[in-house]
């Protein structure tokens, strides 16, 4: 049986094109801001800076990212920033899963006292002088792991994983295995983990985009240039990158030095955002069933 189409009434349709108007508004201003930075970065920096590029390349060439390679300082950040991704995220993702499956378990005895005490964390901070001081004392300063253990569990994502848990794993699946002669080990091992694919690819992006795309905590911990991440570099290209026209005599060694910072600072934008963007199609599946699940039940 057929289902008869609902005619529209002009109340309706003026009420759609308004939504369409909006969306579209919005849409406009996120995208071209997006737009513009791809098309500058493979522009001309005489047309950047001259107010020519408006939506695509004028003068179309790739100096931008050939710059980008001779600068030994932006290789090396984005190495480091990958190193930080990489071996923080390992961190990060097995600290939140070795908390928040024992927490999602019944006979875990005082879990809702631990489970108040993470809370407690999230509402109250100690605040970055102490946090600093925790930091100097425990001789982490100008260090790698400066900016991976102090950020090495976020308490939001692990309460996400121990509702997953909760939802995914029912108590009679232990019981079972008890039977069979499993310990709580094995059964971590052997059949929660396989498991949690689709929580762990939520938390491997959660974590490996906020290690990419820190910056804070470098500024704070790190002097060491050789430590930089790439947006710590990022940003003392797009900030401190000032030039003093007292100490240029020559016009033209002004000119070229900002033109060589418009080439490096778009092309290196959209260098920063490749990583991540190349990264969620392969977690997309998981993550989108992993973010669902875990939100079903607080």
């Amino acid at each position: 049986m057929s289902v008869m189409a609902i005619k529209e009434t002009r109340t309706d349709r003026i009420f759609n094109a308004c939504n369409y108007v909006i969306l579209g508004l919005f849409l406009i201003a996120v995208l071209y801001p997006l737009l513009y930075i791809l098309s500058a970065s493979f522009s001309d920096p005489q047309a950047v800076l001259s107010g020519r590029v408006w939506l695509w390349p004028v003068d179309v060439n790739l100096n931008g990212y050939r710059a980008i390679f001779e600068y030994q300082s932006i290789v090396r950040g984005f190495l480091n920033s990958l190193f930080y991704a990489g071996v923080g995220t390992l961190v990060n993702v097995t600290l939140t899963l070795l908390a928040a499956y024992p927490l999602s378990r019944r006979d875990l005895f005082g879990r809702n006292s631990f489970m108040l005490l993470f809370v407690f964390t999230m509402l109250f901070s100690g605040g970055m002088i102490p946090t600093y001081l925790v930091v100097h004392n425990l001789g982490l300063l100008n260090t790698r792991w400066a900016l991976i253990l102090p950020t090495a569990m976020a308490v939001w994502n692990m309460i996400i994983t121990r509702t997953y848990y909760q939802v995914t794993i029912p108590h009679e699946l232990l019981e079972a295995a008890r039977i069979d002669g499993c310990d709580d080990f094995r059964f971590f091992t052997r059949i929660v983990l396989p498991l949690s694919k689709p929580i762990i690819a939520v938390n491997a992006l959660f974590y490996a985009v906020g290690h990419w795309n820190q910056f804070f905590n470098a500024l704070i911990y790190l002097t060491d240039e050789s430590l930089f991440p790439l947006q710590l570099v990022l940003r003392e290209i797009l900030v401190q990158n000032s030039i003093d026209p007292a100490q240029l005599t020559d016009a033209a060694e002004l000119l070229r030095r900002q033109e060589i910072r418009e080439l490096l600072k778009y092309a290196l934008i959209v260098v920063a955002s490749v990583p991540p963007l190349l990264a969620y199609p392969f977690v997309q599946k998981h993550f989108v069933k992993g973010v669902m699940i875990g939100s079903l039940k607080g």
